[in-house]
Protein backbone atom coordinates (compact mmCIF):
# COMPACT_ATOMS: atom_id res chain seq x y z
CA UNK A 1 0.00 0.00 0.00
CA UNK A 2 0.88 3.40 -1.21
CA UNK A 3 0.95 6.18 1.59
CA UNK A 4 0.23 9.05 -0.61
CA UNK A 5 -2.07 11.45 -0.12
CA UNK A 6 -5.56 11.61 -0.87
CA UNK A 7 -7.20 14.72 -2.82
CA UNK A 8 -9.30 15.40 -0.44
CA UNK A 9 -6.27 15.56 2.04
CA UNK A 10 -5.19 18.11 0.40
CA UNK A 11 -8.50 20.35 0.16
CA UNK A 12 -9.68 23.33 2.69
CA UNK A 13 -12.69 24.54 4.01
CA UNK A 14 -13.01 27.91 2.52
CA UNK A 15 -14.91 29.65 4.74
CA UNK A 16 -16.43 32.55 3.00
CA UNK A 17 -18.33 30.20 0.22
CA UNK A 18 -19.49 28.81 2.86
CA UNK A 19 -21.19 31.37 4.85
CA UNK A 20 -22.31 32.86 1.90
CA UNK A 21 -24.17 29.84 0.93
CA UNK A 22 -25.56 29.25 3.97
CA UNK A 23 -26.52 32.71 4.16
CA UNK A 24 -28.48 32.66 1.51
CA UNK A 25 -29.88 29.16 2.05
CA UNK A 26 -31.31 31.13 5.61
CA UNK A 27 -33.24 33.94 3.61
CA UNK A 28 -34.40 31.64 0.79
CA UNK A 29 -35.54 28.74 3.46
CA UNK A 30 -37.59 31.25 5.12
CA UNK A 31 -39.74 32.39 1.93
CA UNK A 32 -39.74 28.91 0.62
CA UNK A 33 -41.29 27.75 3.97
CA UNK A 34 -43.27 31.08 4.85
CA UNK A 35 -45.00 30.16 1.22
CA UNK A 36 -45.11 26.75 1.96
CA UNK A 37 -47.23 27.09 5.31
CA UNK A 38 -49.54 30.59 3.68
CA UNK A 39 -49.50 28.50 0.49
CA UNK A 40 -51.30 25.75 2.43
CA UNK A 41 -53.47 27.76 4.51
CA UNK A 42 -55.08 29.63 1.54
CA UNK A 43 -55.54 26.46 -0.47
CA UNK A 44 -57.04 24.58 2.38
CA UNK A 45 -59.53 27.66 2.40
CA UNK A 46 -60.22 27.39 -1.06
CA UNK A 47 -61.01 23.97 -1.26
CA UNK A 48 -62.92 24.04 1.93
CA UNK A 49 -60.71 21.47 4.15
CA UNK A 50 -60.84 21.45 7.34
CA UNK A 51 -57.96 22.12 10.19
CA UNK A 52 -56.63 18.37 9.51
CA UNK A 53 -56.45 19.12 5.83
CA UNK A 54 -55.02 22.20 5.80
CA UNK A 55 -52.13 20.85 8.08
CA UNK A 56 -51.72 17.68 5.32
CA UNK A 57 -51.14 20.20 2.33
CA UNK A 58 -48.80 22.50 4.79
CA UNK A 59 -47.07 19.27 5.27
CA UNK A 60 -46.74 18.44 1.61
CA UNK A 61 -45.88 21.93 0.63
CA UNK A 62 -43.09 21.85 3.50
CA UNK A 63 -42.35 18.72 1.76
CA UNK A 64 -41.70 20.20 -1.61
CA UNK A 65 -39.80 23.21 0.23
CA UNK A 66 -37.13 20.97 1.43
CA UNK A 67 -36.60 19.19 -2.12
CA UNK A 68 -36.56 22.69 -3.68
CA UNK A 69 -33.98 23.89 -0.63
CA UNK A 70 -31.98 20.61 -1.23
CA UNK A 71 -31.26 21.25 -5.01
CA UNK A 72 -30.75 25.47 -4.31
CA UNK A 73 -27.61 23.98 -1.71
CA UNK A 74 -26.34 21.66 -4.23
CA UNK A 75 -26.65 24.09 -7.56
CA UNK A 76 -24.81 26.59 -4.74
CA UNK A 77 -22.37 24.39 -4.03
CA UNK A 78 -21.23 24.18 -7.64
CA UNK A 79 -20.66 28.20 -7.81
CA UNK A 80 -19.63 28.75 -4.78
CA UNK A 81 -16.94 25.33 -4.10
CA UNK A 82 -16.67 24.84 -0.18
CA UNK A 83 -13.43 23.38 0.05
CA UNK A 84 -10.09 24.60 -1.85
CA UNK A 85 -6.76 22.91 -2.95
CA UNK A 86 -3.97 23.55 0.06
Amino acid sequence: MSMQPTASSNSRIYWPSVITVISAAILIGAEVFGAAFAGGWALAILFGLDDTGAHILQAVLFGIGVLIMIAFIRAAQRVEPFTRRA
